[in-house]
């Protein structure tokens, strides 16, 4: 493979602003980038030490082979020309701006008296397209609005002067239940129709306003020259559109002509909402998809979002709402990051909608592959605990006795955050006498990185222990005696207000209730404690069972776990045949235990 002179390209690059174009070795485009300096941001990719790259970028400047540049007068022409070239082409090391579906339009047919629908396909033909709208129910809405408020023909008619003058049709049953004014037979003239065209553009531009004042003064005028009937007509048109503004109203109507941005990501995945804003109402709303290919940052791709969602819907909003500041430079724009007031609640309701919508994805995208969400859920809990590598392989330690007696310790086992039961583990104390919880806690950790060890098996990438600072300090001993406390991250957790404890940390880690990080440390937690103490209550019965057993003459402890072994309980050691307790005890010891049970049945 040859080397690629990098050096000998950037020579020829100028420090101007542009977009720059990245080919492998055999011509392929495989990035697009912009840069308010070429040679300085080109240069940065090839100057800066390979460690400070990601993976994914080091890949991608290992496949270069050559670079092409195009200078533009301003770092604005820049972006918009990276955004087309990157749709055109959409190279391999690019995101992908992805829309879910074609969304549905409104538009306003160039025709003579224009007919207004619905539809998918947006031609340049010369009609007014309004949308794109966020669902079908919405846009339904607006229709219906318009149907009730203004009657406009839907017929597929030839309405030219020429054809009217023609008397070449006739009117229909809309024109008979009044549902249109019959211009077919020029019985509405064509600059009354293009009146309730210019209102209906302005409704849905957001300009509802206009046009409810507008209609006020058209009731107040028929009511001074006593045209009531006119006057009704008008006052139920009034009715529907004050209707509807208050419904399609979500801030003071003040706020005229902004658009609003804001941002969601993981690791894989960013969503970016846009909400085009007229005089209080949402007129244009879209979430947008971007699947991230090198790291970028949420600066950048809200940046990348917001040039796309511009050109797209041909905005000419002088204001932005965004929840941070981004590098994008126009000095004819306004960007402002709202703490309070209108701006800010509009800001919080296009968050609600991008979570929304992440979510609505990934659990989709995580039905279709469930690894996604084990990946999804093991990167989060490596962020959260500030652990060094994923935590595919968890064990959680927890302690069970009975006023110090029977004390049992046992370790389950989590594997890509689910419970894997073949690996749980029983311990009986061995070492420690009387109720000394730590001491336990030490012998078993002890002995389960021992048998690991000895066997060469794996050690998990995270311990969990059930308990505060005093647990996890005994835990940590037993580690350090196996010199392997700096290859396993171990915590502790506290019952009472889910703190997580580290080593030499005396300040506890609070993590969000209903964080999934959380989530799974319970589940290891409780699912810990259930399996230890049903081994606890098991051998705590059996040993409860033997000293009964071992209160009958001639029985002794050897001889009662036998005879438990065999018949499970001390119930079916009565209610059993002599021929199979013979077995088990010579003609000496069945006599005593048959008039032990005698005694306690008198």
């Amino acid at each position: 493979m040859s080397v690629f002179d990098y050096k000998k390209a950037l020579a020829s690059i100028p420090h101007k602003p542009g977009i720059y174009q990245y080919y492998d070795a055999e011509g392929v485009l495989i990035y697009i980038g912009k840069a308010k300096d070429l040679r300085n941001r080109v240069g940065s990719y090839f100057n800066q030490d390979k460690a400070q790259h990601n993976g994914k970028t080091r890949v991608l400047i290992s496949k270069i082979r050559s670079i092409q540049f195009t200078i533009v007068d301003t770092e604005i022409d820049a972006w918009l020309l990276e955004n087309s070239l990157i749709k055109k082409h959409q190279p391999r090391y690019n995101i992908l701006l992805k829309d879910d579906k074609t969304f549905p339009w409104i538009i306003i047919k160039k025709e003579p008296f224009s007919r207004i629908y619905w539809t998918r396909k947006v031609i340049k033909d010369g009609s007014s397209y309004f949308g794109p709208y966020a669902s079908l129910a919405m846009m339904h809405t607006i229709l219906t609005l318009i149907k009730e408020t203004y009657p406009l023909r839907n017929c597929n008619l030839l309405l030219t002067p020429e054809n009217i003058l023609a008397q070449k049709f006739k009117v229909c049953l809309e024109y008979q239940i009044g549902n249109c004014k019959g211009p077919c037979q020029n019985y509405q003239s064509l600059a009354d129709y293009e009146q309730s065209i210019s209102e209906i553009k302005d409704i849905l531009n957001g300009k509802i306003s206009a046009v409810i004042k507008n209609v006020k003064q058209t009731i107040a005028e028929a009511v001074a020259e006593l045209k009531f009937e006119i006057a009704h007509q008008y006052q139920k048109k009034l009715e529907i559109l004050e209707k509807y503004q208050s419904k399609s109203t979500v801030v003071s109507n003040t706020i005229s002509n902004v658009d609003v941005v804001s941002i969601s990501s993981d690791e894989k995945f960013a969503f970016v909402n846009y909400l085009k804003v007229m005089n209080g109402s949402i007129i244009q709303t879209q979430t947008l998809e971007i699947r991230k290919k090198l790291d970028e940052t949420d600066e950048e791709l809200l940046a990348l979002a917001l040039t796309d969602f511009r050109s797209r819907f041909n905005s000419t909003s002088k204001e932005i709402i965004l929840p941070f500041e981004i590098p994008f430079l126009d000095s004819e724009l306004k960007f402002t990051v709202p703490q309070l007031g209108e701006k800010k609640k509009l800001l919080e309701l296009s968050q609600k909608n991008v979570l929304f919508f992440k979510r609505e994805k990934l659990n989709q995208y995580e039905k279709l592959n469930p690894d996604l969400k084990t990946d999804r859920i093991l990167t989060q809990m490596q962020k959260d605990l500030r652990l060094t590598q994923l935590p595919k392989h968890i064990e959680c330690f927890d302690n069970s006795n009975f006023q110090g007696a029977y004390p049992v310790s046992s370790i389950v086992v989590f594997k890509d955050a689910k419970p894997s039961k073949k690996d749980y583990r029983h311990f009986n104390v061995k070492t420690v006498e009387g109720p000394n919880d730590f001491a336990t806690m030490q012998e078993a950790v002890f002995r389960r990185y021992s048998r690991l060890l000895e066997e060469k098996q794996p050690l998990p990438q995270l311990i969990v222990i059930d308990g505060g600072k005093g647990q996890l300090s005994s835990a940590i001993s037993s580690l350090k005696k196996l010199n392997i406390e700096k290859k396993v991250t171990i915590i502790g957790i506290a019952k009472r207000l889910e703190e997580i404890f580290y080593p030499g940390d005396s300040f506890p880690l609070y993590l969000d209730k209903k964080s999934e990080t959380l989530k799974i440390i319970q589940q290891l937690r409780d699912e810990a404690h259930r399996f230890g103490i049903t081994f606890h209550r098991k051998k705590r019965d059996q040993g409860t069972l033997k000293t009964e057993l071992e209160e009958i003459t001639g029985i002794g402890k050897t001889t009662a776990e036998k005879l438990l072994t065999a018949f499970k309980s001390v119930k079916k050691i009565k209610d059993a045949p002599e021929s199979d307790l013979a077995k088990y005890l010579n003609k000496k010891q069945l006599l005593s235990l048959q008039n032990y049970f005698h005694k306690k049945s008198v």
